[in-house]
């Protein structure tokens, strides 16, 4: 009998929260199955996906708001199990007849829930325990839903936690899914295991083997191109395609001219030596090295990247014979832009990735990675045998080097960039920091400023250092590197990068600025 790893799936609705992509990670975590949908995801589509569970995000949003986000109340006439967290839970209040009402004072931050009944949501917890969390509203619950009995209470929230157990509805008025609650994962599995009755079957052991069971079964004995660039999720995406269907895959790398230093001969070496995967590889260095001449406008600079890459991809993709799909590492953060709350965001940035191909040369899309976290992402290549340098490698641009060298993109300026992000990358290892760390890489700013070398005025470039904490990248904030550390990157990188003076770190936090500096 087949391990079906998404036997057990828990739907979360999004109501805008901050932290409800947090939500979908600790349900993972927990190994069950999960998707973020928009509140006010068809109630088909809901019963389609046959969730043991719903959980409703928090959001900032007042019940009573004329615009205020409401989910289909059928849902809760599907007899499955539901956890509403701070607005969800006062969604559920005001659609099952109970009264939420404007707190006299609001919590945010830090407060202290007395539990009355340690039973289902609070298992495992002593009554009356009084527990650390984390509140972020301004209204609360007045009257309860009939069937509804409080589970726990604050200073200010005389109903910090309620339930039905009948129904087997409950809603907490504070976070679980942060940090700031220490014991907020007890709370979800609890919900998880005990309330829905899921099983911790989502492993990244399960998911590989299905995967590529799952593939060979879809791709049959069609031909498949991948669009290798040496990163974790293409890397993960091509070994799992290899497993499924051997020689009927073909990579491409392109060689941009804007790789780091070595790039090229470490991509070959692992996939076409070590794997014997079928991987051509295409230069072009001088193809987009001309097509950035005079381009200083970061979108731009992407654009023509984007560009160039179709042109070049689909030039060897028809060469290399006829296929059918186009294989590439979406991951789930992707998917989430597209679905959450606020639908389809802004563009910040372009992206860069196989953008346009699919329907250019009318192949279907396949994307193993797109229901995975990038945590995931490293869990499944681990579990393939991929080197460990490689599964922890941090992310890296696909335009490259072209959105960390501010205004005008040389070889010379290249030249440069490479070099200090050597020595950055090299001090940052031996500090042990780099696995512990999101990302970490130097930017070449379009500035030049007076120094002193040898008794002797200089005026040369800047260099700016960037290394910062994040889980997914969606929020980031700016690493405390150790002064010895930073001490001795700049030493290194003033006295052996020819054309640096100065060395700069960045303490700007994500959001506002965002990791990437174009």
């Amino acid at each position: 009998m087949k391990e079906n790893i998404y036997e057990y799936k828990i739907l979360i609705l999004d109501f805008g929260s901050q932290y409800t992509q947090l939500i979908a990670r600790r349900v993972r975590d927990a190994q069950v199955y999960c998707e973020m949908h928009a509140f006010n995801l068809d109630l088909k589509k809901i019963k389609e996906f046959s969730p043991k569970g719903i959980i409703l995000s928090g959001g900032p949003a007042s019940i009573y708001d004329s615009e205020a986000p409401m989910a289909d109340k059928l849902i809760l006439d599907l007899d499955i199990p539901v956890l509403g967290i701070c607005y969800g839970m006062q969604y559920l209040t005001h659609i099952l007849g109970g009264v939420v009402a404007k707190a006299e004072d609001r919590e945010y931050g830090s407060a202290t829930i007395n539990i009355q009944d340690n039973r289902d949501l609070f298992h495992g917890f002593e009554r009356l325990d009084k527990e650390e969390v984390w509140m972020s509203h301004g209204d609360r619950i007045d009257r309860m839903p009939e069937g509804f009995a409080s589970l726990a209470d604050s200073k200010n929230s005389p109903i910090a936690a309620m339930g039905d157990k009948s129904r087997r509805f409950f809603g907490v008025q504070f976070h679980p899914e942060v940090a700031h609650t220490p014991k907020g994962t007890k709370i979800l599995k609890n919900f998880l295991f005990r309330i829905c009755g899921c099983e911790p079957s989502w492993t990244m052991a399960s998911f590989a083997k299905q995967t590529i069971r799952d593939l060979k079964e879809t791709i049959g004995d069609e031909q498949v191109i991948c669009g290798l660039s040496g990163g974790v999720d293409s890397s993960v995406t091509a070994v799992l395609l290899h497993k499924s269907i051997g020689d009927k895959l073909s990579c491409i790398f392109v060689n941009n001219g804007l790789l780091r230093r070595g790039e090229s001969q470490e991509v070959m070496e692992l996939f076409k030596g070590h794997y014997k995967m079928d991987i051509h590889l295409v230069d072009e260095s001088e193809l987009f090295l001309r097509k950035l001449d005079g381009v200083t406008d970061p979108e731009e600079k992407r654009k023509t990247i984007g560009r160039a890459f179709m042109s070049v991809f689909e030039k060897k993709a028809k060469e290399l014979g006829k296929a059918k799909y186009l294989a590439q590492g979406t991951l789930y953060p992707d998917v989430i832009e597209s679905v959450s709350f606020k639908g389809p965001s802004a563009t910040i940035k372009s992206h860069h990735n196989v953008g346009g191909l699919p329907e250019v040369m009318k192949l279907e899309l396949v994307e193993p990675l797109r229901e995975l976290f990038k945590d995931e992402v490293r869990q499944v290549g681990i579990e393939l045998g991929l080197p460990k340098d490689l599964v922890m490698r941090q992310p890296f641009p696909g335009p490259g080097l072209a959105v960390r060298i501010l205004g005008e993109i040389t070889r010379e300026r290249l030249k440069i960039l490479r070099s200090a992000d050597v020595i950055l990358l090299e001090e940052i290892r031996k500090a042990d920091l780099y696995e512990k760390v999101w990302q970490s890489f130097a930017v070449l700013l379009p500035v030049r400023t007076v120094g002193v070398m040898g008794d002797e005025r200089t005026y040369e470039n800047v260099i700016a250092l960037r290394v910062v904490d994040s889980l997914d990248a969606m929020t980031a904030d700016w690493t405390r590197v150790p002064y010895d550390v930073m001490a001795r990157v700049s030493n290194r990188i003033i006295n052996n990068v020819r054309g640096v003076n100065r060395v700069v770190y960045d303490i700007s936090s994500k959001p506002p600025s965002t990791i990437e500096w174009e």
